[in-house]
């Protein structure tokens, strides 16, 4: 079994998930690391997805203590990316303001608009994924102090007719200047398991893009279930596995004090 980088609790305003609970589950799997990592988005529309970081830290610091003979638990945070937020540099500010071993850069808003309120965001399919790929790339030039890059396509997941007309080929221009601007910064892409979760058959991002990193040189994979549930912990990491495996890669990238840890497949 994998170990997850990416899981939710309570501390994220939209999982109810008891922390306790969630390790639990990681070790009845059998995981011998996890990696929490709560949301902050500054600047939601409609007020911040605030993370109390203090008693979340505490939090995390108690469950360490308690489960350190059976797992060992990683500090992370999952930062929403804007690129008007890099002006302030206010997510670097605070990834560095705290001992997070791993930081994952997120973009989870369209021009200020969920993707996951669909129909509030008018433009097509393909209209809504350039413009997220656009997004993205800004994002990622300019660096604020995360480690990897989360689900490269998660906009998908919320598109009218999801993956049936998607293709990295159709985007290829853009994804390929975003892989080569995280390889180049040393970003890893996180392969999330969440899009075999919520029905696109494929995690996020596709395995065509995840076999476009590699061949581009890329060797900095994460991989998590992105759960905001226990019974979430560990979806779908066997078969991510063998997808890496059939991919050419054997290692997956865990990370400690933000320095990369590679792990064998």
């Amino acid at each position: 079994m994998l170990n997850d980088w990416h899981v939710h609790t309570r501390f994220s305003s939209d999982s109810e998930a008891d922390p306790d609970a969630v390790i639990r589950k990681a070790v009845s799997l059998g995981m011998s690391r996890i990696c929490i990592t709560d949301h902050y988005d500054m600047d939601y529309p409609g007020g911040e997805f605030r993370l109390d970081t203090e008693e979340y830290l505490k939090m995390l610091e108690n469950l360490r203590t308690k489960y350190a003979d059976r797992i060992e638990i990683c500090l992370g945070v999952e930062m929403g990316l804007q690129p008007e937020l890099s002006i302030g540099e206010r997510v670097y500010r605070y990834i560095s303001s705290y001992p997070f071993d791993f930081a994952i850069g997120s973009v989870h808003l369209v021009d200020g608009r969920d993707p996951y309120d669909r129909k509030e965001i008018d433009l097509t399919d393909e209209q809504l994924y350039r413009r997220y790929f656009e997004l993205v790339l800004e994002n990622v030039r300019k660096p604020r102090g995360y480690q990897a890059l989360g689900h490269l396509d998660y906009v998908v997941r919320y598109g009218y007719s999801k993956a049936e007309h998607y293709s990295y080929e159709k985007y290829e221009d853009l994804i390929d200047s975003i892989l080569m601007e995280i390889i180049n910064r040393q970003i890893a892409l996180e392969v999330n398991t969440a899009g075999l979760r919520s029905g696109l058959g494929f995690p996020n991002p596709h395995p065509d893009i995840i076999r476009r990193y590699h061949n581009l040189g890329g060797d900095l994979i994460t991989v998590g279930s992105d759960a905001h549930r226990p019974e979430d912990v560990g979806y779908g990491m066997d078969q991510v596995r063998e997808l890496l495996l059939d991919l050419g890669i054997h290692y997956v990238t865990e990370y400690r004090q933000k320095k990369p840890v590679m792990v064998h497949l």
